[in-house]
């Protein structure tokens, strides 16, 4: 199973570093996009099996290491705000650039801007 995991990992890494260097801005968000699921997985990963724990609810009696550590789960979930807030911008501003330039292509971008 952590082999699995270790191999959707990197494959999700390797993608997305391919997609980023793409020459079109559509690839490079889809690659960013990617690189936020890639590194999810890999906190997850990192974070050991919750099978057998129980949730960290205080009470007497009860041995501590049995209880999941919850600092995963918060990171993950707070990389998934954050991951949605940067998704939202880097389409607000592919919309924007579509609207200003009708292309997405850097080269396009790049020469226009030399024009310029």
């Amino acid at each position: 199973m952590n082999l699995l995991i270790a191999l959707m990992v990197g494959t999700l890494f390797g993608a997305s570093a391919f997609l980023m260097l793409d020459r079109e801005l559509k690839g490079v968000c889809m690659g960013v996009f990617m690189l936020g699921h890639g590194a999810n997985l890999a906190i997850l990963a990192v974070s050991g099996s919750p099978a057998g724990k129980l949730p960290p609810v205080l009470s007497h009696g009860v041995d501590i290491h049995t209880f999941v550590d919850p600092l995963p789960q918060a990171l993950i979930l707070t990389a998934i705000v954050i991951g949605f807030a940067i998704q939202a911008f880097l389409l607000t501003m592919i919309v924007i650039t579509w609207r200003r330039n009708q292309t997405l292509s850097l080269a396009m971008l790049a020469t226009e801007e030399d024009a310029h």
